[in-house]
């Protein structure tokens, strides 16, 4: 596991209520980061909290509705107002539905492309300024091995996944040479309730042959942790026991 210490870092993390956004949150409050807990369920979102205080953390919850601007810009601000500063904008909110084009309603359309992607254009937008005046921070956006494939029932999801990284590569020339980095973590079969929600019925891989969310925290640490003068671009991860 790669050692290092965020004791003066602040991270946002959407998403965090389960699977990679509340893995991500563990791993990087272990390292001494204060987080920012966001996402929609608040029981959960509480309980992690609670975790990450209870072993010496620091944490605040904040009800965020990434597919809602003002909710988007209310997460900074409330992070702002309670740590005075963000260093990390984890964007992980995130879903998908297994469904052809033909059986999936405008409804289904319209809140995957939400989600997935203007929520975590939102992230980034509502990030960019504050970390423009310190010319430093980082934003880790996941993304998905939709991002760079194309799977049959999950044209929409695919279709946002693969706008994530186009965007998030466009995004980082934008803003490189003031400081800040756009990572992009595309992943594979993560053994997450994802699998579940989107409405998988045989999954072929077993649990702990797929990655774990704890893997993702660690190479979303290793991101972060680079030196200032290192950028990690895009990581593309399998799990051994998917074909590629």
């Amino acid at each position: 596991m790669i050692q290092a210490d965020l004791s003066d870092k602040v991270t946002v993390i959407t998403g965090a209520s389960s699977g990679m956004g509340a893995a991500i949150a563990r791993r990087f409050a272990g390292c001494g980061s204060r987080v920012v807990l966001a996402g929609r369920r608040l029981d959960r979102l509480e309980a992690l909290a609670a975790e990450i205080r209870g072993a010496g953390g620091a944490a605040l919850v904040v009800s965020c509705e990434v597919s809602d601007w003002p909710q988007v810009e209310g997460l900074v601000q409330k992070s702002l107002d309670e740590f005075g500063q963000i260093d990390v904008m984890v964007n992980a909110a995130g879903f998908g539905t297994l469904k052809p084009l033909a059986d999936t309603s405008v409804a289904e359309i319209d809140s995957q492309i939400d989600v997935n992607f203007k929520g975590l254009c939102y992230g980034c937008k509502a990030v960019l300024d504050h970390m423009r005046s310190r010319r430093t921070g980082q934003i880790l956006n996941i993304g998905s091995v939709g991002s760079v494939r194309h799977y049959p029932s999950f044209a929409v999801y695919v279709g946002a996944k693969h706008a994530v990284l186009g965007f998030s590569r466009s995004l980082y020339e934008e803003v490189r040479e003031e400081g800040i980095r756009v990572h992009v973590l595309c992943p594979a079969a993560v053994n997450t309730e994802f699998i579940e929600i989107a409405g998988f019925r045989d999954v072929p891989w077993p649990p702990e042959g797929m990655i774990q969310a704890d893997d993702i925290a660690e190479l979303a640490l290793t991101c972060v942790a680079m030196p200032a003068n290192i950028h990690i671009d895009t990581l593309v991860l399998w799990p051994t026991c998917q074909a590629t």
